[in-house]
């Protein structure tokens, strides 16, 4: 599947990281897929991607099958197709059960599995700070940090997928076709869904990090704080590479007053966040602030204007750095409110 905006090149592998974390994707998660691999131009936000989603949603603790209707229901309320049908895959072969119409429906209560249906109304809520559904999770404390690294990795990955990627990895969206794409899919990532995975194996993929405050949530487990607080750091620096710090500050300022909605298809919330940055951080500002907050608004002719780099396109690491930084800062602001 091709990539939007850039199409990484083999030759994107620089040194052995990034051959290293694709051969345990491969091993580990069944394929090389595009949300991973899309990442290709920057190797430390691949590592940091693989640890984040290995640690919590392969490796952590909790079933796996109920991590993967957290992944595929924060998918649907972020609408995003493509994660949808990739985790109602997973979460197929991971239960047994198709649970793919109420997934993508958004109707968590259709799920008969009362213990998958708990996780799925938890997971449908993680955009409403506040929601009683928060304040009482249906897992054990001990599985907190998996439950809410998994919900916190999507949030990221979400709005990545949408902007880079196309609207389902499957070949038929409809009908028998689809059912039986579904099934196929499912029965390819068995093997690697039941191969056990030795938590913190993927943590000496980056240098160890400090774990900041508003990843606090991940400190009960050794291995999803390694992994969130390294990738955290590889995050912070690509933004400082791609990003004005003004624009940086303006994303940061706008989310803290966010609450979780979309902020529709005007433009006077756009303005009011940009209105302190020089006419030359505007696009930057922008294309950082929609990814954050309405992915799906990102077009190519924003990416054009906001990258001084456009000549180097395909394969701009400083887009891809952009577009993670702005992903990233939001899902971690989601993560305070779980």
């Amino acid at each position: 599947m091709s990539i939007k905006h850039y199409q990484p090149q083999a030759t994107a592998i620089k040194g052995n990281l990034a051959a290293t974390v694709l051969t345990e994707v491969r091993r580990e998660f069944g394929a090389e897929v595009p949300p991973f691999t899309l990442h290709l131009p920057v190797p430390e936000l691949l590592a940091g991607a693989w640890m984040a989603s290995r640690e919590t949603l392969l490796a952590g603790e909790g079933r796996r099958d109920a991590k993967e209707a957290v992944a595929a229901t924060v998918s649907a309320i972020n609408r995003c197709p493509y994660c949808v049908d990739a985790h109602s895959i997973m979460l197929l072969e991971a239960s047994g059960s198709d649970y793919s119409k109420a997934l993508s429906e958004g109707k968590p209560e259709l799920i008969e599995d009362p213990y998958l249906r708990a996780v799925s109304r938890w997971a449908a809520a993680t955009r409403s700070p506040g929601s009683p559904l928060i304040a009482d999770p249906p897992f054990t404390a001990e599985e907190a940090p998996a439950f809410i690294g998994t919900a916190v990795f999507f949030h990221y990955i979400n709005r990545m997928v949408t902007i880079l990627l196309g609207n389902s990895p499957l070949p038929f969206t409809e009908g028998f076709p689809r059912t039986v794409a579904l099934r196929m899919a499912a029965w390819f990532f068995g093997g690697a869904i039941r191969l056990k995975k030795k938590p913190g194996a993927s943590l000496k993929l980056l240098p160890e990090a400090p774990l900041t405050d508003d990843l606090a949530w991940a400190e009960p487990s050794p291995h999803v704080a390694g992994a969130f607080a390294a990738f955290a750091r590889e995050i912070e620096k690509a933004g400082e590479t791609a990003l004005p710090k003004s624009a940086r500050s303006a994303v940061k300022i706008a989310l803290a007053d966010w609450n979780g909605s979309d902020p529709g298809t005007g433009t006077a919330w756009i303005e009011k966040a940009l209105a302190s940055l020089n006419e030359a951080d505007i696009p930057a500002g922008k294309l950082a602030l929609l990814a954050a907050l309405a992915p799906y608004r990102v077009k190519t002719e924003l990416v054009s204007l906001a990258s001084p780099y456009a000549d180097r396109f395909p394969g701009d690491d400083k887009l891809l750095s952009a577009l993670a930084w702005g992903s990233f800062t939001a899902a971690r602001k989601i993560g305070t409110w779980l």
